[in-house]
């Protein structure tokens, strides 16, 4: 059978799993015996049995693993954590060859799970749709090859450019700029993503319960940069509901679901939040605003990739977006309808 087609089928099972093995990698896993498809499986959630275990146990003719050959989109583990190495079953199950996507960034695994096989006499090909691979499981290498989380950048802007409108008074105001299909998009991001920031003015001005409502999935965790803790406490930030960060210049407090975190305001504020959720093992991370911290995030180039949605919709005054900020990057462009999100990737960070 092609190589290909069923490292591609790896990846679709990989991905069934969004949200919900972090900070564990998505994988995919296919067995195949005698040109056949005998068994599928891939990793649910995190602290549950792997891909290969999945694939493998799978199996009712066990017999038939003697001489399979197992598809896989990562490199099987070769050390115990919460669950025991799957190169020791691979050896055990007598499958003759493994066929994979990546090579496992992380340290403890790194071409160990590979060398661990061919040098028990399993055939290893390594590299089949590498760079799907690289794309799917992005925030796992990013956490791993540099040490921080995967950042994304998201915001709605209207026509005519603006992300918010002329704000007269203290009020909570809100507008919605996109349309229905956009907003559960934007909560589907959230519930594919451990960490979501927005600035101090926006949780005042518009009280964001930056929370999953429009799709199913985990709410992430909340962020936000209040350097004299001056939030109102009767906004969403504080309503105890979901685990939330606040980075302060005051005090380092844990009371329930909140944490207050103290930072040094006087030197590199962003990579000090970035180090912090990197130690707490989250790998994935959204600024969803407002315009100053989306300015600061694109000005010290720590970000991987910038959705902007764009509704149908014109406030011919107000807050502009950062979008010009963006003019010399990649994008591609996705519609729903009469509105449309702009992604843009960042190569150099």
């Amino acid at each position: 059978m092609n190589d290909e087609l069923l490292i591609n089928r790896c990846l679709q099972l990989a991905k069934l799993s969004e949200g919900l093995v972090s900070p564990n990698p998505m994988v995919g896993a296919v067995l195949v015996n005698d040109n056949k498809i005998i068994s599928e499986g891939y990793h649910k959630a995190y602290g549950l049995p792997h891909a290969e275990y999945n694939a493998i146990n799978n199996v009712k003719d066990k017999a038939l693993l003697k001489g399979s050959i197992l598809y896989v989109n990562l490199e099987p583990c070769c050390h115990y954590g919460k669950t025991p190495p799957c190169t020791d079953l691979i050896l055990k199950s007598g499958i003759k060859k493994v066929v994979i996507c990546n090579t496992d960034p992380n340290p403890k695994v790194a071409g160990t799970g590979i060398r661990i096989l061919k040098e028990a006499g399993v055939d290893v090909v390594v590299g089949v749709l590498k760079e799907k691979g690289l794309e799917l499981n992005k925030r796992f290498f990013t956490f791993h090859n540099k040490k921080r989380p995967y950042i994304i950048l998201k915001w709605a802007q209207t026509l005519d450019g603006f992300m918010d409108i002329e704000r007269r008074a203290s009020k909570v105001e809100k507008y919605w700029i996109t349309n229905e299909v956009l907003r559960v998009w934007a909560h589907k991001q959230r519930a594919e993503n451990d960490c979501i920031l927005v600035g101090k003015t926006t949780i005042i001005n518009d009280n964001p319960q930056l929370n999953v409502r429009y799709f199913k999935g985990n709410s992430p965790i909340r962020i936000t940069i209040d350097k004299d803790l001056t939030i109102p406490k009767d906004r969403f930030f504080f309503d105890g509901q979901q685990k939330t960060i606040i980075f302060n210049s005051k005090y380092d407090l844990i009371d329930g679901n909140t944490t207050f975190v103290k930072l040094n305001f006087e030197t590199q504020v962003l990579e000090q939040i970035i180090h912090y959720i990197y130690s707490i093992n989250k790998n994935s991370l959204i600024v969803e605003g407002g315009l100053y911290t989306l300015e600061s995030f694109i000005n010290s180039n720590l970000w991987d990739e910038a959705n902007v949605l764009v509704g149908d919709k014109c406030f011919k005054n107000g807050l502009p977006s950062p979008k010009h900020l963006l003019n010399d990057k990649e994008v591609t462009k996705t519609y729903y309808d009469s509105n449309w999100i702009e992604q843009y990737t960042n190569s150099y960070v």
